[in-house]
């Protein structure tokens, strides 16, 4: 967990979430955390300029070669990059002069802002942000014309056939940059063992890429069964748009989505929804009851509590006073585990709550939340 992780004030106080970018993650980290949450910091994914850029400045030559008819912008970053590379390499003015001359057309807001920040205009912007709208756009008046499109982390082949079929007479592909495995895989392990534990509340995506490469990782680990049951059911997933939630609605996974595609709005839309569905409130016999994420908040005390002690009281709260039978509860706890091991695990729990008189035996049946 990053620093700050045991606050328990906040909107967010007790959520445990997972940050799986690399570029902006400290600006994502640092607005969880000011709201409360427990932050697990594993990128999925990182960039990294191509490799000595001679395939970029080559393509960079043939698209001042080519005069294009038209221009498609991906990502803001990569437009920034590619501009700053032919920059750097003694080009730029001629390239800024053949934008000047194409018509762009942008994948969505931020490439839009990318674009107008370097002094160019956009003909046209993508109103669901997806490359494949895009191009549906464009494709009846392609026929005879040159495109250039800029790839979003690596190449599109679909789009660039697309472009193709509806007459283009040649696509040259810009990839400023290329996605690289991160710097520090072992941290990527860890979330995955924390989605097969129970201890993520919710798990955060700013790139399609990063989704493919966690399911990736995960069946590498031998775990994609237990990850996507995860996500599919307890864990909470937000992408931060339509493209990046795309890979997740392809395998039954239906995240959290904002309207406007933005860091900012996916957080709002992410503190709206565990306002409204994180939580569970319950009266007991010793005052009003929540349990937020990992933390226990009675009457004023805040406990957090462990894997197994979690796995068991939410199940206790949600039979809401009714008892829960042993085997029931004894099948939360390792495989394999025995009566007494379910004792023990109990009579931790009761420690770790604020009241140990939360949980009540009923002797020879099973234990149950004291309403």
């Amino acid at each position: 967990m990053s620093a700050g992780a045991t606050a328990t004030t906040g909107v967010l106080s007790g959520f445990r979430i997972a940050v799986t970018s690399q570029r902006r993650s400290v600006e994502l980290i640092e607005a969880l955390e000011r709201r409360g949450a427990q932050v697990l910091h594993a990128p999925a994914l990182a960039t990294a300029p191509l490799q000595g850029e001679a395939e970029l400045l080559g393509s960079t030559r043939r698209v001042l070669e080519l005069h294009p008819d038209d221009v498609l912008v991906c990502t803001a970053y990569g437009f920034r990059r590619w501009f700053e590379s032919a920059e750097a390499a003694g080009m730029g003015e001629e390239l800024a002069a053949v934008l000047h001359a194409s018509r762009i057309h942008v994948r969505g807001p931020k490439a839009l802002g990318a674009v107008r920040a370097l002094g160019f205009d956009a003909e046209s912007v993508a109103a669901d942000e997806l490359t494949g709208t895009l191009v549906a756009g464009l494709a009846p008046g392609l026929a005879g014309k040159s495109v250039v499109l800029q790839h979003h982390g690596h190449p599109d082949t679909e789009a660039t056939a697309a472009l193709l079929a509806a007459g283009a007479t040649e696509v040259v592909g810009i990839s400023p940059y290329r996605w690289v495995a991160p710097e520090e895989p072992g941290k990527l392990e860890v979330l995955l063992r924390a989605l097969c534990s129970g201890s993520l509340d919710v798990l955060t995506f700013t790139s399609a890429p990063a989704v493919h490469a966690l399911l990736d990782a995960a069946r590498l680990h031998d775990c994609g069964d237990e990850v996507l049951a995860a996500l599919q059911s307890t864990v909470c997933t937000v992408a931060v748009g339509p493209v990046t939630a795309a890979p997740l609605r392809e395998v039954g996974i239906e995240p959290l989505v904002p309207e406007r595609h933005r860091m900012g709005a996916m957080i709002r839309t992410l503190v709206e929804h565990l306002g409204t569905n994180g939580s569970i409130q319950c009266a007991t016999a010793l005052g009003n009851l929540s349990l937020r994420g990992a933390t226990v908040h009675l009457e004023g005390a805040v406990r957090e509590l462990g894997e197994s002690q979690l796995r068991i009281f939410k199940s206790l709260v949600s039979a809401g006073g009714n008892v829960v039978a042993r085997p029931a509860l004894a099948a939360l706890l390792p495989a394999g585990s025995s009566d007494h091991a379910l004792d023990m695990a109990v009579s931790r729990l009761r420690r770790a709550l604020p009241d140990a008189r939360l949980i009540s035996t009923v002797l020879k049946r099973g234990y149950r939340l004291n309403t």
